[in-house]
């Protein structure tokens, strides 16, 4: 449903299954771990992560803003490339301990988006509050017209995700498997494997799809199934 006019869209809730618990970090150890770290507020105040899509960078923040509430403090996560959300979300959100700010180059070239970030860093700064960002490149290579966010967002530690090896998306599958108590053994994780993308985002839209077609078809999900899954899929694009 469309926000009426005139209305703030509210900020996204962080997904319930995104923590730092269910997060496979792989060669991004280090970048988890001081998120982890600002979300406890025993680390650094304001935390620039990039890199492609698919690479733990949402995980991360809605990690983050779940961390931060199971602590007692207040967290909002905001997607910039979500639709309808207008630059007057940002206003009053220094009010709010830790702020979580995804994808900020979707925002690159628009100045209202723009003036209102770098205000709203700069009130956050002041107010001593827990910063976030994510983007797709670093923030010294975003498009952004206003010079002066660009160098506020690079003043700060940035840490670049880097994809998961396969041995890690294997992690992932069978761990997500087994959060969803699906039964998915060794043969079919290969499987799926074969003709999934490697990437976190891709695989566990399988897994979700395989979840479906398990229920629906009340078969366990093994190869058979799985392939006939895949079949589908392949139809249809």
């Amino acid at each position: 449903m469309s926000p009426r006019a005139g209305q703030i869209p509210l900020p996204i809730l962080p997904r319930p299954e995104a923590r730092f618990a269910t997060f496979v970090a792989g060669p991004n150890t280090v970048a988890a771990a001081a998120v982890r770290a600002a979300a406890e507020v025993d680390g650094e105040p304001y935390l620039f992560l990039f890199g492609p899509p698919g690479t733990g960078k949402s995980h991360l923040l809605h990690a983050a803003c779940h961390a931060s509430v199971e602590r007692g403090r207040t967290a909002v996560y905001l997607p910039l490339g979500e639709p309808g959300l207008i630059p007057e979300v940002l206003e009053g959100l220094e009010r709010i301990a830790l702020v979580a700010i995804d994808d900020i180059d979707r925002i690159a070239g628009q100045p209202a988006w723009e003036h209102g970030l770098f205000a709203l860093y700069n009130r956050l700064r002041e107010a001593r509050r827990t910063l976030l960002v994510s983007a797709d490149r670093p923030a010294g290579d975003l498009p952004l017209a206003l010079a002066d966010l660009r160098s506020r967002l690079a003043w700060g530690p940035a840490f670049r995700l880097q994809p998961l090896a396969d041995a890690d998306c294997a992690t992932l599958l069978r761990e997500a498997a087994h959060a969803r108590g699906l039964d998915l053994g060794e043969p079919a994780i290969a499987y799926i494997m074969r003709r999934s993308p490697r990437d976190p985002r891709g695989l566990l839209a399988v897994l979700d799809a395989l979840d479906q077609a398990s229920l629906r078809e009340k078969r366990r999900p093994t190869v058979p199934l799985i392939r006939t899954l895949f079949d589908d899929l392949d139809r249809r694009t």
